[in-house]
């Protein structure tokens, strides 16, 4: 299980200029076709030349072996994207090669719950999970924790995190379960010790660590 912690050492990798205040240009929509990730399991099928197929788990940095290809990154790619570009390399080796890929398995959906809750750390997303579901399935809030300032990180592109802030105290009162957020597939959440005193709607990955420190995260 990944913890917390390393997420964030993942995406710390430097820290960047002050994030912008105003929603940045391109962001990613809802509704986007899935992009292949390091650990899914791809079968890559060569339409006339079937002794080159295989089927191969992507590994760590995003590339999959392929002997008509040589090495090729496919993670961060559409399932159309990763055939066109192994059948890019492999034109160097066969003419006009028809290539298709199918995701076998992939990794499942789950959300992060950090800071002060009893049991920090990466869950599956099955279903609708709300905010005040997910504090409860990470074994609910510590005493140490600022229930008025959860902090939600949902990634917006490649580049932008989107942060919001919401006052549990107030959403553990609704009436309705309906009306409480519904998490995405690797959003986190964090759960600060003290109150935060600025918050910009949008940052860089690059800029996590500080708003780690800032909530007190190891």
């Amino acid at each position: 299980m990944r913890t917390p912690a390393l997420w964030l050492c993942l995406c710390f990798c430097a820290c960047a200029a002050d994030p912008p205040a105003k929603p940045p240009i391109g962001l990613a929509s809802r509704d986007q076709r899935y992009r292949i990730q390091p650990n899914d399991t791809v079968e890559v099928q060569f339409r006339y030349t079937s002794e080159y197929n295989f089927t191969a788990t992507v590994q760590p940095d995003g590339y999959v072996s392929c002997q008509a290809a040589g090495d090729v990154r496919i993670a961060g790619l559409t399932i159309s994207e990763a055939a066109a570009t192994i059948a890019a390399k492999a034109s160097a080796t066969l003419k006009d090669p028809e290539v298709a890929v199918l995701l076998k398995d992939f990794v499942k959906p789950h959300f992060v719950v950090a800071g002060e809750v009893n049991h920090p750390g990466s869950y599956d997303l099955r279903g609708e999970v709300g905010l005040i579901q997910a504090i409860a399935m990470s074994g609910g809030f510590k005493d140490s924790a600022k229930r008025s300032q959860v902090v939600l990180i949902r990634r917006a592109n490649a580049e932008y995190a989107e942060v919001k802030t919401f006052d549990l105290n107030q959403r553990a009162q609704l009436k309705d379960v309906r009306e409480d957020v519904t998490l995405r597939p690797d959003d986190m959440l964090v759960v600060p010790r003290n109150k935060i005193a600025r918050i910009e709607p949008y940052i860089r990955f690059t800029s996590l660590a500080m708003y780690g420190l800032a909530m007190g995260l190891p």
